[in-house]
């Protein structure tokens, strides 16, 4: 059995919660870090969400809540199935001014998908030049991580140049359950397959995001200098297949 659909509905981008909201985890104080610019610009036009941001936000001291600038998360989840495949694809343009040269964790355009129930997360990170696929279990605020045999939490990067530079690519991710597997294709080509997944994933939130990953020094946050990042995402197409 197969179904297919796309999440998308940017015009709606500004009801918080219909179909997207505001990335955001909460603090101890029981107030929200929202991965929100203040005077990021936005534009929904032929179905294609733009936002262009001057970087100004980041985080002394959680590294995750210092990462991701400006984020949407899907108001939804999307569950995984037991068996068969789950597969999200995307047509992401990455442009960016101000990064420094040949870095491309300076400033990017994201794709995540994110499981709050287990810290799973599978990605794409698109900055002008190269891009990297990424796959990790991580400490995502409020989120309890299964125990297994191998490290709890880590994050891998593969990156590569294999693609047109400042224009748009297709980007997908599909995830097997029953097979611990995940697998990354650019333009319809396998870039990286991961097998034996040490978690299994339940469920994942669609995250579209402009970004840094510049670890946090003993003075604090260093991710911001200066860049402007500007970002655009087709409609995400979403594809189970069950075995």
């Amino acid at each position: 059995m197969a179904k297919a659909w796309t999440v998308g509905d940017f015009d709606s981008i500004l009801e918080e919660g219909k179909v997207w909201q505001i990335g955001a985890f909460p603090l101890p104080d029981g107030s929200l870090w929202r991965y929100r610019e203040p005077n990021a610009v936005v534009i929904v036009r032929n179905g294609i969400l733009y936002v262009r941001a001057p970087l100004s936000r980041s985080h002394d001291t959680v590294q995750i809540l210092d990462n991701a600038k400006h984020m949407y998360f899907s108001a939804q989840p999307v569950e995984v199935p037991e068996a068969g495949e789950i597969s999200f694809e995307v047509d992401i343009r990455a442009r960016a001014q101000h990064t420094a040269p040949g870095d491309l964790y300076d400033g990017f355009v994201s794709l995540n998908l994110l499981d709050f129930t287990t810290g799973g997360a599978l990605d794409f990170f698109v900055s002008n030049d190269q891009y990297a696929s990424v796959y990790g279990v991580l400490p995502f605020p409020g989120v309890e991580v299964p125990e297994t045999e191998r490290t709890k939490y880590f994050c891998i990067f593969k990156e590569a140049r294999e693609f047109a530079p400042r224009e748009f690519n297709t980007y997908r991710i599909t995830y097997n359950r029953a097979k611990d597997e995940a697998v990354f294709y650019v333009n319809g080509t396998e870039v990286r397959r991961e097998r034996d997944v040490p978690v299994k994933f339940n469920q994942f939130r669609i995250a579209l995001g402009l970004m840094t990953e510049k670890d946090i020094t003993p003075e604090g946050s260093v991710s911001v200098h200066g860049q402007v990042i500007a970002g655009e995402w087709s409609p995400v197409r979403v594809a189970i297949t069950e075995e």
